[in-house]
This record gives C-alpha cells, structure tokens and sequence, in this order.
C-alpha cells in the first residue's frame, strides 16, 4: 500500500513538473513571438503607415468610385479616373501656389527666432518680467544657429535636396499605387478573403467591410473637403488683410481644424494671430472675427449638410486616438488617428450589443438630455 502511494506520489510530480514545462515553454513562445512581432513592426513601420495612409485614401475615394460604376463604368477605369482626378487638382495646386508656399514656409521658419525674441519682450514689458530671449529660443530649439544645422542637415546640399525629392517623389508614387490596387481590386480582395471564412464569417466580413467604407470614407473625405474650405478662405481673407505667411498659415488653419479635436480650432487660429500681433496687433483681431464666424457658418451651414452623408467621433475618442497615433508614427499619424478612429467607432455600433438601461439609468439619461 505503501509503495502504491509513493508510486502515486511520483507520477503526480511528474504531471506537474510536465505540465511546469508546458507553460514555460508557452510563456517564453508568447515572448519571443511578442518581440518578433515589435521587431517587425518597428522595421516596417513606415510601410504600414504607407498602406494605412493608403487604404484611407482608397476608401475616400470609393464614394465617388461607386457613383462611376452605378452608371455601368469598370471599376478599375473609374478608380483611375477618380485618381486621375484628383492628382489633376493637386498638382494644379502645386503649380499655383507651390512656389509661393515653399518660398514663405522658408521665411516663415527662419523668422522663428525673432517672432519668439518679440514674444518674451512683450511678456517681460507687460508683465515685469525677466525672461532671457537667448535661453528661451534655445530650450525650443528655434535659435538661428539650430535652425540653419536642421536646414543644412536636412538638405544636405545639391545632392541631400535632390535624394530627399526623388525618396519624397517615391513615397508619394507608392503609395498612390497602392491607393488605386486597394480601390480598383477592393471586391476581389474582399472574395478571395471570403474564400478562406466559413458562410458565417463570411457575413461578418461583408457588413464589417461595407460599413467601414461606407462610414469612413465618408467620413475621411468630408474632412478633406472641409479641410480644404477652411483654407481656401481663410488664404483669402489674410491675403486680403496682408498677414505675413498667408498661405502656410491658411494651411495651418485649415489642418489642424479638422483633423485635432476639439482644440484644433484654437490652435489653427492662435498661429496666425502670433504672427501679426507683433506686427499689425489690430490684424489679430480681425483674424479672430473672421475666425469665429467662419466657424459658425461651419457648425450650421457645412457641416450638417456634410455630417448627413457620414459620422460623428466623440471628441474624447477623437483626441485619445490623435494622442495615440502621433506617439506612434508623429505628426502624421495626428491626421490619419480621426479616420481610423471613425472605422473602429462604426465597427463597434454594428457589432456591439447594448442592453436596456435599468430605471436608474434611465432617468440619468433623461435628465442629461434635458440639460443638454
């Protein structure tokens, strides 16, 4: 009896020293497997971006793709088409505006250190200060010598300007490419993947594919078009008054506008009045007024006719995901954070389930809606 308990005893430890194998080796697959992973990631990263940015632009594009094809055009003729277009448009505003816009934004960044040198005077005359203008351009990397090492580094002479151009001009080529792939071959894309699913997966895939395009798409090219609005009269209106850097600083405007929640707004409209306040004051306010009703005819005029056709993000969503994306891919992952954003927002209300609200929730949602 003896030995059959200690026979017992000895297969019991064997099963769990067994079994401590087991989840060790399954704890150190899942770490090497999660560091493989980051390893991949972090060397691609600006690929994935590319792909991301273009997958963005391919169902902005879809809208009009479809229009096309309803009235019995071929996909992939209506998709060039479509990107014919909007190359066209874009290189018309290039050939505009671009010799102007390169010409300010270089005297724009070059005048940093005197436009900061004018602020810290003004805040030491108007408030009895102290502040050091040489400490305080320094600390913000804007001082003449940082800026001419960041502009020598970056251009880098004939050959650094040209290899930046051409690495520019690739990007751009590539990711337009992937753009019309991903639009002209989207419903092969999405039968080849169906192919691999069972019939209810399969179902999932098409309404999770159509909803995403549909709300997204929307949703990214009404922020591109009112994007675009935005700046269009705002460069109209500082070009009027003469304020200094007019288009970079419409460009400015019209960007962050849209696509940084919340504040963006302010902080569209604060760059431009810096810029005159030390130079006309009475400039800045005029800017303020035309900035504030322009956003009224925004908030009632554009944007609900536009919002019909798309979706509303909850600001807090919008700026977490703003917040997010620049930590991960910097300050063009901020403009493409909204639209991923708005893709996982529509995900979730045709998936996620909601319960009825007890009676004590209920009344706190009547008395928030009569406060509102």
């Amino acid at each position: 009896m003896t030995e059959q308990k200690q026979e017992q005893k000895i297969q019991f430890i064997a099963l769990e020293h067994a079994a401590l194998n087991r989840t060790l080796r399954t704890v150190v697959i899942w770490i090497i497997g999660f560091a493989l992973g980051m390893w991949i990631f972090q060397s691609n990263r600006n690929f994935l971006f590319m792909l991301v940015v273009s997958w963005l632009f391919a169902i902005s594009m879809d809208p009009a793709i479809r229009g096309l094809t309803s009235r019995g055009w071929q996909r992939n003729r209506a998709t060039a088409v479509v990107l014919l277009c909007v190359a066209v448009v874009s290189l018309g505003f290039i050939a505009t505006f671009g010799g102007v816009l390169f010409t300010q934004a270089a005297s724009l960044i070059s005048s940093l250190p005197s436009l900061v040198t004018n602020i810290v005077e003004w805040l030491n005359n108007t408030f009895s200060l102290a502040l050091d203008p040489t400490t305080i351009t320094a600390k913000l990397n804007v001082s003449s010598s940082q800026i001419a090492t960041l502009a020598g580094n970056f251009a880098g002479g004939i050959v650094g300007m040209l290899s930046s151009i051409i690495g520019g001009l690739f990007q751009i080529l590539t990711t337009l490419l992937f753009a019309y792939y991903l639009a002209a071959e989207g419903p092969r894309v999405r039968r080849t993947m169906g192919s691999w699913m069972n019939p209810a997966a399969q179902e999932v895939l098409v309404t999770m594919w159509d909803v995403t395009v549909k709300k997204t798409g929307g949703f990214v090219a009404s922020k591109f078009a009112m994007a675009a609005l935005s700046t269009t009269a705002h460069a109209i209106f500082f070009a009027i008054i003469g304020v200094p850097y007019w288009l970079p600083m419409a460009i400015i405007t019209g960007i962050t506008s849209q696509f940084i929640p919340t504040v963006g707004t302010y902080i569209g409209i604060l760059v431009p009045m810096l810029f005159t306040l030390f130079n006309q004051p009475i400039d800045a306010l005029w800017i303020a007024i035309f900035a504030t009703i322009y956003q009224q005819f925004e908030n009632y005029v554009i944007s609900p006719r536009i919002s019909e056709m798309t979706m509303d993000v909850h600001p807090a969503i919008a700026f977490g995901s703003v917040i997010v994306f620049a930590n991960l891919f910097g300050a063009m992952g901020a403009v493409i954070a909204i639209p991923l954003a708005a893709a996982l927002v529509s995900l979730i209300d045709t998936y996620g389930h909601r319960y009825e609200l007890i009676p004590a929730l209920h009344s706190v949602e009547e008395a928030i809606e009569n406060e509102i």
